[in-house]
């Protein structure tokens, strides 16, 4: 269907060095990243919170996609997608993706929102992707 791409640049070594993040569209554009705002919460981007923000919006869509084969419109969506990266034995991993959704859809019941939530966490792209554990904490506002 589509492929588009986003680019890194590093100079230095992996404490010392920098990196820089580009993406196809321009939303990014050498936006700095590196081990400090990786590991050390300072300034700066870095790949879990890349991966978080493009699960969260892959997920949303595919909500959207779901709801309207259900005859349902949201009038709000917001989604978080908490990110874990872990020491493991052989180096680091992303261990685990906690998606947070609040939503607003007018003529939803619970049960069918937590259904149609539970099946767009399943089948965006994004979750395929991963090869972690996802969780979900679904709230539907009245």
């Amino acid at each position: 269907m589509t492929t588009t791409h986003g680019s890194a640049k590093w100079q230095g070594g992996i404490k010392d060095g920098k990196g820089a993040i580009s993406t196809k569209s321009g939303a990014l554009s050498d936006y700095p990243y590196g081990f400090a705002s990786r590991f050390e919460g300072k300034p700066g981007s870095n790949p879990e919170e890349l991966i978080g923000a493009a699960h969260a919006a892959c997920f949303t869509m595919a909500l959207s996609l779901i709801l309207g084969e259900a005859k349902l419109t949201a009038e709000h969506t917001e989604t978080k997608a908490d990110v874990t990266l872990e020491k493991v034995a052989d180096g680091f991993a992303i261990t685990a993706v906690h998606l947070t959704l609040s939503a607003k859809i007018p003529g939803a019941d619970n049960a069918t929102f937590q259904e149609l939530a539970g099946k767009a966490k399943a089948g965006c792209p994004v979750s395929k992707l991963l090869n972690t554990k996802i969780t979900l904490d679904a709230s539907l506002q009245g």
